[in-house]
């Protein structure tokens, strides 16, 4: 099944994607997002090639239409919400992000997810000065990080950070990379360098002024 969207998909609290006994695609304009919502959970999904679109009238309730500005081609936009869960999806070739949490999002598990070819892959927090992240939390487990992507194979701001038994294989610019002091706590990582020695560099993080 392929489910191509004109426009994006607008989550409301309580509700779950699930895409177990069948092979779903999501694709096309804007692709999934979560704003201002809680408890969401997001299985089993293929979702790929999305694109920025808006500036159009979307139901983001069954009861409520509204103007939504244009989206940036995140696969999944994440803004201002709290427990959230993205498990065993795969994840390509979008215009942005593939997964993107910003203001103030938190309590945020991305598990048992295939990831690939693709450029800016994750961002979690908004700006070095939005400060209303800094106690944000993310789980990032069980994860495979393939081939073909490039950087921000983890790009977090402010809050705190477990990453824990994922598997990064040769990126191409960057694999993880933080700012505005957050908590980064690696346990059980795998990492695959690519050939080449400045992929292999390790950057000090901690800046004492």
């Amino acid at each position: 099944m392929v489910i191509t969207l004109k426009q994006q998909l607008v989550m409301n609290s309580y509700k779950t994607i699930d895409g177990r006994g069948a092979s779903v695609h999501i694709t096309g304009g804007g692709c999934i997002t979560v704003h201002n919502v809680k408890n969401i959970i997001i299985h089993g999904i293929h979702i790929h090639d999305c694109k920025p679109v808006g500036n159009a009238m979307i139901r983001d309730s069954p009861n409520h239409v509204r103007i939504w500005e244009t989206s940036d081609g995140d696969g999944i936009t994440i803004r201002g919400s709290k427990h959230i869960w993205v498990d065993h999806c795969s994840l390509a070739n979008w215009y942005d992000g593939l997964i993107d949490a910003t203001l103030a999002s938190t309590a945020i598990t991305i598990s048992n997810n295939y990831m690939t070819h693709h450029n800016k892959v994750m961002l979690l927090g908004h700006c070095d000065s939005y400060v209303q992240n800094k106690d944000r939390q993310v789980t990032i487990v069980f994860n495979h990080f393939g081939e073909g992507l490039v950087q921000r194979v983890l790009r977090c701001r402010h809050g705190y950070f477990h990453v824990v038994n994922n598997d990064y294989t040769h990126w191409e610019m960057y694999a993880v990379g933080g700012s505005a002091a957050p908590t980064i706590y690696f346990e059980g990582n795998r990492f695959l360098a690519p050939p080449i020695p400045a992929r292999k560099r390790l950057v000090p993080c901690l800046k004492i002024s």
